[in-house]
């Protein structure tokens, strides 16, 4: 399943009635299904859109600048919902402003409309990306991986907007594939609404110097915080900004989410060392590993952005983003799904790297862990295995560079 023989050929889907076509037809039907499935469901209103709702619902009634005033989130919350979410809507302002238009519906159609938008979402990426993504050969079993990644199904029952994520990351990827590295970072810096996950991956450009991609970037940041004064105002902000700072200094609040609950370097040393070390320590020791990681990452992806290295290099630079995120639950995975098939194309050889490549990419796959780990709030040990995906990908990419040495002399010049 995860090999190959010949380098990987570009694929695309063939219209007309053929296993591509009927493929992506069933899964349209079970994702509309699975949407409209959740809106009806019981537990609807302990979904995470449940807090979007919150924050959107206070933005529609003009108290924007009370936003992060937590009596006021729980006032509202409590009087839309009969057994509400404990957790606290903890978003930038600009996203409560963009989802305040689905106030004006009851919950349960907000929910459907972002269900199905999310459905959609997901739809377009399978079709969207298979031209950069030849790996499964197979159109079928292409479809299939794309719905087996449960981080993907938790993203669109609960709401999420990790796909949009996923979605941000991937036009971002093709971007960087044709060189248009501005309109990249342009892209990505609309994925703000989650800084967590985008921030450590800019820091990566941040080391390689890459100018264009972050002056897109910018661009798009100074544009969000413009729409974030307008939705909650100045004093808005800086509530904002001390309900983040109190976020990080409580990584045991379960209304906050549980460290042990995150797969990040955050989550896997405090799990390790709560007790041991005060929590100061334990975050410059976190700071100090992740700025070591990324700048290893930045450090080694050295090569072309067109070449085979580089795919797996962008898929490294990914994880290690989601790695040293601050705050990652089980649908912020949405964004590895893509890094898991770039990985799956270049791991042919029987090497150590490949095969620790491919035990990654199964381990990753595979959805009971997600659930056991989940339930047994162990989440953080699946750190390790991001960890591994991503130092085996750099080895990976390492070997393809020295076997293509055309492409390492193309890489310097870059």
């Amino acid at each position: 399943m995860f090999s190959s023989t010949s380098p990987p050929v570009p694929r695309h889907f063939r219209l007309g009635l053929n296993d591509s076509t009927l493929a992506l037809l069933a899964a349209s039907i079970l994702l509309v299904s699975a949407a409209i499935w959740c809106a009806h469901g019981p537990n609807a209103e302990k979904t995470d859109f449940s807090l979007t709702y919150v924050g959107a619902r206070i933005i529609y009634q003009g108290l924007g600048h009370n936003l992060y005033d937590l009596t006021l989130q729980k006032q509202t919350r409590d009087s839309l919902f009969e057994h509400p979410n404990p957790l606290f809507f903890e978003h930038p302002p600009f996203e409560a402003l963009l989802f305040s238009p689905l106030a004006a519906f009851s919950f349960r159609t907000a929910y459907l409309i972002w269900g199905l938008f999310n459905a959609v979402v997901w739809l377009f990426l399978i079709y969207f990306l298979r031209p950069h993504l030849p790996w499964p050969a197979e159109d079928l079993g292409y479809v299939f991986l794309w719905l087996l990644f449960a981080p993907l199904g938790v993203a669109l029952y609960q709401g999420q907007s990790s796909l949009v994520l996923l979605a941000l990351y991937a036009i971002s990827f093709v971007c960087l594939k044709h060189r248009k590295e501005s309109l990249a970072g342009f892209v990505l810096g609309l994925g703000l609404f989650k800084f967590q996950l985008v921030l450590p991956f800019v820091l990566i450009l941040v080391f390689r110097k890459k100018w264009r991609f972050l002056s897109g970037f910018a661009i798009t940041s100074f544009f969000l915080f413009l729409l974030s004064v307008i939705a909650v105002s100045w004093r808005g902000l800086a509530d904002y900004v001390r309900f983040v700072l109190t976020i990080g200094s409580n990584p045991q609040n379960e209304s906050y989410g549980s460290a042990v609950d995150m797969p990040t370097i955050s989550g896997l040393l405090y799990a390790l060392f709560r007790g041991k070390i005060g929590h100061g320590s334990l975050n410059v020791a976190v700071a100090v590993v992740s700025l070591l990681l990324l700048a290893f990452v930045a450090w080694r992806w050295r090569s072309n952005l067109l070449n085979e290295s580089s795919d797996l290099m962008f898929a490294a630079a990914v994880a290690a983003a989601l790695l040293t995120s601050s705050h990652m639950f089980t649908h912020d995975f949405s964004p590895l799904v893509l890094p898991m098939f770039l990985a799956g194309a270049r791991s042919p050889e029987r090497s150590p790297s490949s095969w620790l490549l491919r035990l990654t990419l199964v381990l990753l796959w595979a959805f009971p862990v997600y659930f056991a780990l989940v339930t047994w709030h162990s989440l953080y040990l699946f750190s390790l295995v991001l960890f591994l995906f991503a130092y085996s990908a750099i080895v990976r990419a390492g070997r393809l560079a020295q076997s293509q040495p055309e492409l390492r002399t193309i890489g310097a010049k870059c």
